[in-house]
């Protein structure tokens, strides 16, 4: 996963392909011609004429180590940083308890190493101590330990003696502040021998909580050396060294076909060295010995290479393994050639041990690891976004890596990551990150591709619109892509939504937008989740051809931009200076008093504001890491004006955040400059917290340090956006011409059932005529929906305020009339036997 992606465009189609396309995949059509304001649509489904076979394999799972997505996501583990290498100095996550006169110490030791993977250990010394004065050493977890009613933990750790200790060691979980302790046990024989010790601490009737904490108590003065400290709940089938039970449920309920693994920029590092290495991350814990991730944390690699198998087995889902191919994020490069043959044997070595016997040496590893059958492997991934690679490297790494997986597996089929020459590769990996509108408009994308090339994997897609998790309207994004990609599934075989997990809590999370939420207790999926899973559960096996003609619906009002301004940060400090508005002959500076004072709402808008008035205008700082930070000023009512103003970013993720056209806290547009992760700049409108681009982006990064002069002009629904006096973008502000409702029509062979799927992504109803061509009499129907407020999101106090809702389908015949409501996903099932 890259920030900026470069979405490759269609391939050029020939006559005669495009004939025989019309004639087997559906075709979305919006009829142009004059109708009577308030007329039913029509929608067109023919059932007598099936085209291409949907793939089985079209909806799967993509995970990468982003967002704690398995350190303290979906990987059970609840200690961080448990082997205490994830700082060099502090043993972070870790705290010293002094109670009453008990006096200790702790530092991280490099002079007791348990093996070569296990150097570093957390030395306790008990100075002073007594049964009311403890000393001992506590693990904030991953934002906190969860406690659960009458739930079970294992804990184990690696423990040695030294310096006269003789005691034993109490372990328990208890809240952070040490007033109530849940559960507890005592371990007795500590030697000066290291010896891995194991507990299970049971909790009683309590309510969930996860302000707590695990804690470590040496009970006697010396010296006490730990390493591999490890608290695991119950996990998902009872696995040692597994997953969340509520977030495989949730995966579960997506239907997946398919695991792509081990992710993105995950399996490449930010430096060869810190690639995801397999070798490294199979067998025991203690030798595992974790590598520094691409995403600014350190993986513990406890959720190695044979737990991703175990994951496909619990879900039954196919892997889609991706392995090393010579390329690094900072751009650190393997050439293809002699230095990049010890990868390519390393990628065969791990394609052994997933498929091999007992005979081969990789194969009889994966056997001793705990899994005897050989793994059902189709699909092998050559890295991950080679397009990046600006050497050009990437066709010669792909050939080196082709033949020597052909030579010795030619069954498995082989994905590029970016076009190659040289050889013809089975499938290319194609990635899209970007608004919900631009993924309407994209439906079509590979209505006109070519056939005969290579088959299509979209192995990373999203509309990015929402944080933590996507908003209703980037779920209708989602939905409509996936019309696009279901009709045109003869050459899409397999796709999958990126990314999939996030720690919802500050400082975890990484990226955006993403798929499923979470903190230390509970779990949620966003609107985006329901609406994916509404089109896994109910995937036909043929693609029915479908025409539509909206209802038209009265033309909006005539509209006025108007609106006050401001400027704004996400994730990211910066200062603002010299802030003028000119309207006409109307100069709006410091010595305007109605301007500080009018329309400032500081409490809707968090951050760390601090502002004075300067001799040329208004300054501001803002330094804090919060998301969406805003201070406006101004008049709604205004119009026809340029805001001026001068902006240095002082740190963060992103750039400078430029408000106009402000009606209050979820309506009003930006200038969004630097953002996409400091990747590109557009103009977005947000309407009831749901944000749209306006015109076209460009790419643009925000150097730190540096001052810019930044202007935006508003005259009647023309917008001007200049950044040292150069003009970036321009754009018309009023309503979207985008389609408003995008469908596609699948049946399932087995059952009978037409299955008609339908985004409405308008404020409107869409009332229509629905007629299923070829059909002589139906048996009833049920219709699921999802539907809401454009902006509204889900979250973990209110996790199903945006989920599908089923109901019977009444009145049916082969044409029957349905309206899908405003801003909706409808998946209707209708039964012909």
């Amino acid at each position: 996963m890259q920030i900026v992606r470069s979405a490759r465009g269609p391939r050029t189609a020939r006559k005669s392909q495009w004939a025989l396309l019309a004639a087997v995949i559906v075709a979305t059509l919006v009829l142009s011609a004059p109708r009577v304001l308030g007329q039913d649509g029509r929608l067109t489904v023919s059932v007598n004429r099936p085209g291409v076979k949907i793939s089985p394999m079209l909806y799967g799972l993509m995970t990468e180590e982003i967002n704690h997505s398995y350190d303290g996501g979906l990987y059970a583990e609840l200690i961080q940083n448990r082997a205490f290498m994830d700082h060099q100095v502090e043993p972070v996550h870790w705290s010293l308890i002094q109670e009453g006169a008990g006096e200790g110490a702790m530092a991280l030791d490099s002079t007791q190493p348990i093996n070569p993977a296990l150097p570093i250990c957390l030395k306790v010394i008990v100075s002073t101590a007594a049964p009311a004065h403890r000393v001992a050493v506590a693990n904030d977890g991953y934002w906190g330990i969860p406690v659960r009613s009458n739930s079970p933990y294992r804990c184990s750790f690696y423990a040695k003696a030294a310096d006269g200790f003789r005691g034993e060691i109490n372990v328990s979980i208890e809240t952070n502040d040490g007033s109530k302790t849940y559960a507890q046990s005592r371990i007795r024989g500590i030697t000066d021998i290291w010896r891995r010790y194991t507990v299970t601490l049971t909790t009683g009737n309590v309510l969930p909580s996860t302000q707590n904490r695990l804690v470590i108590s040496p009970e006697g003065l010396g010296v006490v050396y730990l390493n591999l400290v490890s608290l695991f709940p119950t996990t998902f089938h009872g696995r040692q060294n597994g997953t969340r039970p509520d977030l495989m449920r949730l995966l579960r309920d997506l239907k997946p076909a398919f695991l792509r693994f081990p992710g993105g920029n995950y399996l490449e590092g930010t430096t060869v060295a810190e690639r995801f290495d397999w070798k490294k991350s199979i067998g025991p814990l203690g030798q595992r010995p974790g590598h520094r991730g691409p995403w600014g944390y350190r993986s513990s690699d406890g959720f190695g290479l044979m737990e991703f198998v175990n994951w496909c087995d619990d879900l039954n889902m196919g892997p889609i393994l991706a392995v090393f191919a010579g390329y690094a994020l900072s751009g650190d490069l393997v050439p293809a050639g002699p230095r990049l043959e010890p990868f390519v044997q390393d990628a065969l070595d791990e394609i052994e041990y997933l498929t091999g016997d007992a005979s081969t040496q990789w194969g009889a590893q994966r056997i001793q690891d705990g899994h005897p059958s050989p793994v059902k492997l189709t699909y092998v991934e050559i890295g991950n976004e080679d397009g990046f690679d600006r050497h050009g490297t990437y066709d010669e790494r792909f050939a080196q890596f082709y033949d020597a997986i052909k030579a010795t597996y030619p069954a498995l089929k082989l994905i590029a990551t970016a076009p190659v020459r040289s050889r013809r590769s089975d499938m290319i990996d194609d990635h899209y990150y970007r608004s919900a509108a631009d993924m309407e408009r994209d439906v079509h994308h590979y209505d006109r591709a070519d056939r005969k090339g290579p088959k299509i994997f979209v192995g990373e897609w999203a509309s990015t619109e929402g944080t933590p998790t996507p908003t209703l309207q980037a779920a209708l994004g989602d939905a409509a892509w996936l019309t696009g990609l279901e009709r045109n599934s003869d050459l899409v075989l397999i796709s999958c939504y990126a990314p999939l997990l996030v720690n919802v809590n500050p400082g975890a999370r990484q990226w955006g937008t993403n798929l499923i939420g979470y903190d230390a207790l509970n779990s949620f999926g966003s609107p985006s989740y329901y609406s994916q899973a509404m089109f896994a559960k109910n995937r036909g096996d043929v693609v029915l051809p479908v025409a539509i003609v909206p209802q038209t619906v009265p033309a909006p009002e005539a509209f006025v931009p108007a609106g006050a301004v401001g400027v704004g940060t996400w994730a990211t400090q910066a200062e603002y200076r010299d802030l003028t508005m000119i309207r006409g002959a109307e100069v709006y500076g410091p010595e305007v008093k109605p301007w500080l004072d009018r329309f400032l709402h500081p409490s809707q808008f968090p951050g760390a504001w601090r502002s004075y008035v300067g001799p040329q205008g208004i300054h501001l700082t803002q330094d804090s890491e919060s998301a969406d930070c805003r201070f406006v000023i101004g008049d709604p009512k205004w119009t026809d004006y340029s805001f001026r103003l001068k902006a240095r970013k002082l740190g963060g993720a992103e750039g400078f955040l430029v408000l106009f056209h402000v009606q209050d806290k979820g309506n009003f547009l930006w200038w969004n400059i630097g953002g996409w992760g400091n990747t590109r700049t557009a103009i977005e409108r947000s309407t009831d917290g749901a944000k749209r681009d306006v015109g076209n982006a460009v790419p643009m990064a925000i150097e730190t340090g540096r001052w810019y002069d930044i202007r935006v002009e508003v005259a009647g629904r023309r917008i001007r956006c200049y950044l040292d006096d150069k003009l970036i973008t321009e754009a018309i502000d009023g309503p979207s011409h985008l389609d408003p409702l995008y469908a596609t029509a699948s049946r399932d062979i087995a059952s009978g059932d037409v299955i008609v799927k339908v985004v409405n992504v308008t404020a409107a109803p869409q009332a229509l005529q629905v007629d299923l061509q070829g059909l002589k009499s139906v048996h009833g129907g049920t219709a699921q929906v999802l539907q809401g407020a454009p902006g509204d999101i889900n979250t973990l106090e209110e996790p199903r305020r945006i989920a599908p809702r089923s109901m019977p389908l009444t009145t049916l015949s082969p044409q029957f009339a349905h309206t899908f409501p405003p801003y909706s996903v409808s998946v209707l099932r209708v039964r012909t036997r």
